[in-house]
């Protein structure tokens, strides 16, 4: 079978995704190996693949494969989240689009429409994923709101509330206008916002006078309900007592007393609005103050606010300031900044809101959940995350868990017509608990609100094993707990934290032992990447143009753990060249010719360099993937390929030009050549596997596949072969570098002398000679006068040109130029190695590193000092 001129990535893809899938290589089922698990953070159903889901699932897939090539039964769990937000708003703008009013629809209705929304465009990112390669076991799909993992969701609700860490109550929530539901407070984003200061005068009853109050919030005023000072403060001693008018509808309101306000702020009079800020309500609470909400659930006046009402808050704001205006209650107005909360789904400024909700009590549940991380049980990678985890998790605050939403798990609470309640699984067994409670069993009805997303999603890497409602399964007893979770750090505490709580909750450990947290993927001027700015390439399209190999490999080339990822095409494009680099040299060794002769003993210690620097590689690869050093372990066998392998193996083996290839040798290449694809098929899988399958390595049978090869073990390797083969690269490439400063022919063939004692090169002379074209290798043991030398390792070598090929003024110049340069070189060593603090506190490898430094630089110097010599 001859083979194609250039890699056709698409073709290759279609074909072997279909193969792996038809052939069940992405199946898992418990078995005597030793399981490897992924769970996939679930994407929205509302979402279609970005730069971010490329790098996530770029890096799970590379696991997943690695571990199955190393004889794991690798386990990787795909799905989708219902996203109970982002999803509802969805469908009510594609209502909207329809002339059909949520409002004007049963919940029934409306959820119809819900699920004919998703099963039309909730798997479209689960597709795509397949485009990148995922080897997911797609048989073990999962959705959130799947009939069995609702179920789960519901169950656990019944544990936590009769475990006591759940319970209902008026609280201050974050509640958001646009999706009008409440919001924990981990989804609220906090942005500075330029905003106005705006001093406002309250007159004080029965009095000309009146009092300067600043506030960034004027639309309020309506809900004001007191006036507070600090009884420290000696301006406002004389209000003590006193009620204050408040601005434009004229209510009195009383002045109260408290050292919460801070005397230097604003004017150091504080407007309480109990209804609208956190703080306030606490205030409010403490001095029992009424509490006088002027907001609609959409952000809208209302009644109670006496003016403006159905006006808009922002609108409002700017309608209040110009009746203050008019009515000549405005002092100034200043710019000013401030942190303002903002919904992380919708957007939407947050308004602060008493509303009855649900909640779940964390202090208890957060304990284990930290002691799992402090004790390393759970190791969170990079490390760097642990100081911001450790913070919220001893300042954790309850959770509200209900949502003013019809999409999602509806929570398990029957009210009767008395609105008594109960918390059961069905409306028969909640009749019978009110009964059993000797309260009516009239009017029963089921709670109208549904659970947060998080709360179904921190059962994930339970739910998806069915681990909740049959704890015994084989299923869940062999894959849980999970190993690694990759995902972003943004939901460290949205998700991560509360899988471990959860699971720590009913199992006693961990969901899994390794968080590996990506970077945020940025372009090149280190903008996080996003459709508003335009500057997000579609992922398709790179795969489209790239091939997806490439674009994988472009991914992680610069995709530190933890670290934000600076992405540039041309990083897809160093990808294509590599795979490009893989393919020529497939075709170079396939269209060699082999005749039936032994290797030659040059071609035999080829072999036994390149067998070493192969095992070498694989130790650090192994090391580089132990600490979650994906970008170093690509990189690592980007240059074993790229330079070990191409530049210098094959180049050392090669045949003359259309001359024969010897068959022991063209047998080792074949040998080297799959095992340099299987440390690249976690990577790169289609490339890999297509050439996996070339005649060129015989027949395989249907089961044969790089995706299933072993992968490369770590063994020992004989580091004098690779220190000495080192010092042959060094010497080729400095003679070439003779022949490019003065302008040769690479044709052009030259002497070399060599003068070691450190190295037998007898048994390189064959390689050197072919690679750095000499005409003549000679071993001497004196200097080589009258010819240019330079230092490899720490053997002398000299090449003896023509002298009219030599320009001897700027030969001179380049010489001296690098004496000077060894010499301050020298200088700084020196100074290091002068610093008694360096050389007692530094590791001793370290010191001894730069005593050898030291060595060189003076060896070199010499040499070089002798070659000005030689030259006269």
């Amino acid at each position: 079978m001859s083979i194609a001129k250039t890699y056709n990535p698409k073709e290759a893809e279609e074909k072997w995704y279909s193969y792996w899938m038809e052939n069940n290589f992405f199946r898992s089922t418990p078995d005597e190996r030793e399981p490897y698990t992924i769970v996939m953070p679930p994407p929205n159903v509302t979402g279609v693949l970005h730069m971010g889901h490329m790098l996530n699932n770029t890096i799970q897939d590379v696991l997943i494969r690695r571990a199955r090539m190393q004889g794991k039964n690798a386990c990787w769990i795909p799905g989708t989240d219902h996203a109970s937000i982002a999803t509802e708003a969805k469908v009510v703008a594609m209502l909207k689009e329809q002339g059909i009013d949520k409002k004007s629809l049963t919940r029934e209705d409306f959820l119809k429409h819900a699920w004919q929304w998703k099963d039309k465009y909730g798997g479209i990112i689960l597709k795509q994923l397949e485009k990148l390669g995922a080897s997911c076991d797609w048989e073990r799909t999962k959705f959130t709101m799947d009939p069995d993992l609702s179920e789960a969701v519901i169950d656990t609700f019944i544990k936590f509330y009769k475990d006591g860490y759940i319970y209902r109550g008026v609280r201050m929530v974050n509640w958001d206008p646009q999706g009008k539901t409440a919001l924990s407070d981990e989804e609220v984003i906090r942005k500075e916002v330029n905003q106005k200061l705006y001093y406002i005068r309250y007159k004080i009853q029965d009095s000309e006078d009146h009092i300067i109050i600043a506030t960034t919030r004027p639309e309020t005023i309506m809900a004001d309900t007191a006036i507070c000072i600090n009884p420290n403060d000696e301006r406002y001693q004389h209000l003590q007592g006193k009620t204050i008018l408040v601005p434009l509808v004229n209510r009195e309101i009383p002045v109260i007393q408290d050292e919460y306000v801070e005397m230097e702020f604003g004017t150091g009079c504080l407007k309480v609005t109990p209804a609208h800020d956190l703080n306030d309500y606490e205030l409010g609470q403490k001095h029992n103050l009424p509490v006088i909400d002027i907001l609609n659930d959409d952000g809208t006046l209302n009644e109670k606010a006496q003016i403006l009402v159905g006006e808009d808050r922002f609108i409002a704001r700017k309608k209040v300031v110009k009746m203050l205006e008019e009515a000549d209650q405005i002092e100034k107005i200043e710019d000013y900044k401030s942190q303002v909360g903002f919904s992380e789904r919708t957007d939407a400024a947050i308004e602060p809101k008493l509303s009855m909700q649900w909640f779940c009590k964390m202090d208890t549940l957060a304990k284990p959940a930290l002691e799992y991380v402090e004790n390393g049980t759970i190791k969170l990678i990079p490390e760097k995350f642990f100081a911001s985890y450790k913070h919220w998790m001893e300042n954790v605050k309850d959770w509200c868990i209900s949502r003013q939403l019809w999409w999602g798990q509806r929570i398990p609470a029957w009210y009767n017509e008395n609105n008594e309640w109960v918390v059961a699984k069905t409306e028969t067994e909640a009749l019978q608990e009110l009964e059993a409670q000797g309260k009516s069993v009239n009017g029963i009805r089921q709670e109208a609100d549904v659970l947060d997303t998080w709360f179904s999603s921190g059962l994930w890497p339970m739910s998806v094993f069915d681990g909740v409602r049959h704890p015994e399964n084989e299923d869940f007893n062999y894959y849980y707990p999970t190993n690694d979770l990759v995902t972003a750090p943004e939901i460290l505490f949205f998700w991560v934290a509360r899988m471990i709580i959860m699971g720590h909750d009913y199992t006693q450990k961990p969901p899994f032992r390794n968080v590996y947290l990506t970077g945020i993927v940025r372009d090149k001027l280190g903008r996080k990447m996003s459709k508003s700015l335009g500057n997000s390439p579609d992922p398709i399209e790179l795969m489209e143009q790239y091939g997806t190999d490439g674009v994988r490999v472009g991914m992680l080339l610069s995709s530190p753990a933890g670290n934000d990822l600076m992405f540039d095409v041309a990083y897809c494009e160093q990808g294509r060249n590599f795979a490009n680099k893989i393919w020529n040299a497939f075709r170079l060794v396939k269209g060699w010719e082999s005749t039936n002769t032994p290797a030659t003993a040059a071609q035999k210690t080829a072999a036994q360099w390149f067998q070493n620097r192969f095992n070498q590689a694989v130790a650090e690869i192994d090391e580089h993937f132990s600490n979650y050093r994906l970008s170093d372990a690509l990189m690592t066998t980007y240059k074993l390929i790229w330079d070990d392998f191409c530049a210098w193996y094959l180049e050392l083996v090669k045949p003359a030009y259309q001359a024969p290839i010897e068959k022991e040798t063209l047998e080792t290449v074949k040998e080297f050549f799959q095992k340099v694809l299987t440390l690249a098929h976690p990577f790169m899988p289609f490339l890999t596997e297509e050439l996996w399958h070339d005649e060129l390595f015989g027949s395989r049978d249907t089961k044969d596949c790089v995706i299933v090869a072993q992968y490369p073990a770590v063994q020992a390797y004989d580091e004098q072969i690779i220190k000495e083969f080192t010092t042959v690269q060094q010497i080729i490439s400095e003679v070439r570098s003779v022949r490019n400063s003065k302008g040769m022919s690479p044709k052009t063939p030259l002497p070399l002398a060599i003068n070691s004692t450190e190295i037998d090169f007898a048994k390189y002379q064959d390689g050197i000679i072919k690679l750095a074209n000499i005409s003549d290798l000679t071993f001497v043991q004196d200097k080589v006068t009258g010819a240019l030398s330079f230092l490899a390792g720490k053997s002398e070598c000299y090449v003896k040109l023509d002298t009219g090929n030599i320009d001897v003024v700027a030969e001179r110049e380049r010489i001296t130029k690098e004496i000077v340069y060894l010499q301050g070189f020298l200088v700084s060593v020196d100074k290091k190695l002068s610093n008694e603090r360096f050389v007692q506190n530094a590791k001793p490898d370290i010191v001894e590193n730069e005593r050898n430094k030291k060595a060189d630089a003076e060896t070199k110097i010499k040499i070089l000092e002798e070659s000005l010599v030689a030259l006269g």
